[in-house]
């Protein structure tokens, strides 16, 4: 199989993930099944970018074998080395017309490296002001919170207006505000501290790390911009959803309506929040509460995701 062979699959690929997108932002059963959803949402955004860099590459080596890695790799030697007639052969050149072929495939080739480049630090870059920003917050929280026996394993913060998010990482931290205590009964409270502790347990702001990094690389995409708050959606749902074991929905709905009609503050950068992310529509799945999607469905759909994003891996390595 020719490099050409390669991108054409690999345009393939990339093209269904983008439609594969397009089209599970306006289905409904993803908040049926929050976590099968988010694995399909990840693996439609690993196998676009991983599809998008190899349809480059492999336009730009046509005369590819082995895998297009492998020939990035052997043309970076043969340019090392200064085979320029290596080189031509790679490229698939000839006499006629070979500079601009050649100037072409360059662009091609450069284009995916730069975007691949791009991928990866702009998700570098938003785990680092993630971190940086947590840092921060755990910074101002000795100076400024202290523990409660209300709420047990949490601190509190002297803030009047409603506040309850977690900060994440090895040394997590879920924090409250006075004007929360006041807000919420007790049971209402502990259905809010259930659903950060899931935030946490199940390490949820590693799922959104990808999503918000496309949407601060790429800010005007439509795409990037509804995938990041879809995503968002069903995490705070998967939290929902781990908060309700062993308690009654309606401690979980009360708390968020008061939430709701009290205004809560946003929470600071790299945390979580309960009150966060399109609380009504929350409200009303808790309220009219749908069966899950059959466990030979979800089966379906993590071997879908699996397949996805083993397509491109494959065409790239093998």
């Amino acid at each position: 199989m020719t490099g050409l062979d390669d991108a054409a699959l690999l345009a393939v690929v990339a093209l269904g993930s983008a439609v594969g997108a397009s089209a599970l932002l306006r289905v409904s059963w993803p908040r049926r099944s929050p976590a099968a959803a988010i694995l399909l949402w990840q693996a439609l955004g690993l196998a676009s970018g991983l599809a998008t860099v190899g349809t480059l590459i492999g336009l730009a080596l046509p005369a590819s074998s082995g895998g297009l890695v492998r020939s990035v790799l052997r043309a970076a030697a043969l340019l090392g080395d200064g085979d320029a007639f290596g080189m031509a052969a790679m490229f698939g050149l000839r006499p006629a017309g070979g500079a601009v072929i050649l100037a072409v495939r360059l662009a091609c080739l450069a284009a995916g490296l730069a975007l691949l480049k791009l991928l990866c630090w702009v998700l570098l870059a938003a785990l680092a002001a993630a971190l940086q920003a947590r840092r921060r917050q755990r910074t101002l929280l000795t100076l400024l919170a202290h523990g409660d026996p209300k709420v047990p394993g949490a601190l509190v913060v002297d803030y009047p207006s409603a506040a309850a998010y977690c900060l994440p990482g090895l040394r997590s931290r879920i924090v409250v505000s006075v004007g929360t205590l006041e807000l919420l009964g007790r049971r209402e409270l502990a259905a809010v501290l259930a659903h950060e502790r899931a935030h946490l347990r199940e390490r949820h702001d590693l799922v959104l790390l990808p999503f918000t990094a496309l949407r601060r690389a790429f800010p005007r995409s439509a795409t990037c911009t509804d995938a990041h708050r879809a995503v968002a959606l069903l995490v705070e749902m998967l939290a929902d959803d781990r908060a309700l074991r062993g308690r009654p929905a309606r401690e979980l709905v009360t708390a968020l309506a008061r939430f709701g009609t009290a205004g809560v503050c946003p929470a600071p950068a790299g945390a979580l929040a309960a009150g966060e992310g399109e609380v009504a529509a929350r409200v009303t799945r808790l309220l009219h509460p749908v069966r899950p999607l059959p466990a030979v469905v979800v089966l379906g759909i993590c071997l879908a995701a699996a397949l996805l994003v083993a397509a491109p891996i494959t065409l790239l390595v093998v």
